[in-house]
């Protein structure tokens, strides 16, 4: 069920980052963020989210035995889909037991 949940949650924000980006363009989604202190706070809040979201990743990665700085990169040069794809790739303590 989480799995089909992180599926669903990347194609559409996918489509939506994708739909955004053709649009805008890259610039052009960001500008807006330095327009104003309310659009300025957005911006503050997915860097904070997604700097919590780094340091999970990285302690997690490290416990189990992979690689933090691809999902570190993917992060930091995509946003959400980092940690998504992090979540999506990532096996459970569970599985790591048994296989």
């Amino acid at each position: 069920m989480q799995r089909s949940l992180l599926v669903f949650t990347l194609i559409l924000f996918g489509a939506l980052s994708a739909i955004a980006l053709w649009q805008s363009g890259y610039w052009g989604i960001l500008a807006p963020h330095f327009q104003s202190f309310g659009e300025g706070q957005v911006l503050a809040d997915l860097v904070i989210a997604l700097s919590l979201a780094m340091v999970w990743m990285w302690r997690d990665a490290k416990a189990m035995g992979r690689n933090p700085w691809p999902w570190m990169i993917a992060t930091l040069t995509t946003g959400s889909f980092g940690p998504l794809f992090y979540l999506l790739t990532r096996k459970s303590a569970e599985a790591e037991k048994v296989g």
